[in-house]
């Protein structure tokens, strides 16, 4: 998407951004996938969280995208 804030975090920040972000209005998680980067290489998680509020037209979002070894692939839940 382009004009979308994406940042790259180390998954052991994710559950810390996560809740700032949350404190911070982005209460909807518009989605979530996951790809291979590169045959044999690391895994990458990402997701899109929007900022939903009555009388916005243009929601705010931004795009998280975690990567994680392919032999160790944990992501702390966010749920």
């Amino acid at each position: 998407y382009q004009g979308i804030e994406t940042l790259q975090i180390k998954p052991e920040d994710w559950h810390s951004i996560a809740v700032i972000l949350y404190v911070y209005g982005y209460n909807y998680l518009r989605f979530q996938c996951a790809y291979d980067v590169a045959p044999g290489g690391l895994l990458a998680s990402v997701y899109h969280l929007t900022r939903i509020e009555y009388g916005i037209d243009q929601p705010e979002e931004v795009c998280i995208k975690v990567f994680v070894s392919r032999k160790n692939p944990r992501i702390p839940s966010i749920f």
